[in-house]
């Protein structure tokens, strides 16, 4: 019995993991290089400062939107 429940959390995790992954992207400049990359967590405005101040839903959202940010040409 205990070997079914310890199966089935393990099966329940394996596949919830997915939904867990960065849902998020930032557009952010290093501080040092001031070039602009796409990040997966807010940055902390030490060595990566925030570009855009704007969240995007997808990765490829955002590249779009940094290639039409003045801040990144």
């Amino acid at each position: 019995m205990i070997y079914k429940v310890v199966i089935a959390t393990a099966l329940i995790s394996a596949f919830s993991m997915p939904s867990f992954a960065a849902t998020e992207y930032w557009v952010a400049k290093d501080a040092v290089s001031h070039k602009c990359e796409v990040v997966s967590k807010k940055p902390d405005g030490t060595k990566m400062m925030n570009a855009g101040n704007k969240m995007y839903t997808s990765q490829s959202k955002a590249q779009a939107a940094m290639k039409q940010m003045a801040a990144c040409k």
